[in-house]
Parts: structure tokens; sequence; C-alpha cells
């Protein structure tokens, strides 16, 4: 299988799939990274309460924010999608924390 032509060599809209398959593909993985963290979160804190950290949060916004500036991206449209990747990450946490206490 060869590799998708970068976005500047894409010249059909087979080129363009195939790009954006191949990322979708690399995103899972890094989202199965990001997510194993969450299972190491939900390991370590001591409480449930402690799994929303509103602080945190805001943080990550933040850094995403900055780092899609830096990218050339639009930082608001960034937020707004790690606004959603942090709720779900929030709440895999809770099902993991509780599952871990609970043995279910």
């Amino acid at each position: 299988m060869t590799a998708p032509k970068l976005p500047q060599d894409c010249e059909t809209m087979r080129d363009v799939r195939a790009g954006v398959d191949q990322v979708d593909r690399e995103l899972v993985a890094i989202l199965a990274r990001r997510f194993g963290y969450m299972d190491a979160a939900a390991r370590i804190k001591p409480d449930r309460e402690s799994v929303r950290d509103e602080a945190r949060k805001a943080e990550v916004l933040d850094n995403v924010a900055r780092e899609a500036e830096e990218a050339g991206l639009e930082p608001a449209r960034l937020r707004a999608v790690w606004n959603e990747l942090v709720e779900q990450s929030i709440a895999y946490e809770v099902v993991r924390w509780d599952r871990l206490r609970t043995g279910g």
C-alpha cells in the first residue's frame, strides 16, 4: 500500500480522501494513547470528585488554542473540538474510576 499524498500534492478527491483516512487512523491511535492516560488518572486519583478538574480543563483548552494559533489554525475551532474531547475524556475517566473501585 502506498502512502497517501501530502495535501499540497493531491490532484483528485480520491487523493484527498486517502489522506484524510490515513490521518484518521493516526488520530485514533493517538487518542487511544490519550485515553490510556485517562485510565492512569482514574487509577491514581483518590476520589471521584477529583476526576473533573475545571482548572486543568481550562489549561488544556488554553494550550490547544495557543498551539492552534501557532499552527495557523483557528483557535476557537480547535478549542471547541478539544472541549468535546475533554468532556468525553472526563466521562470515560468517571466510568473507569467507578469500575476500578467496584470491580464492575
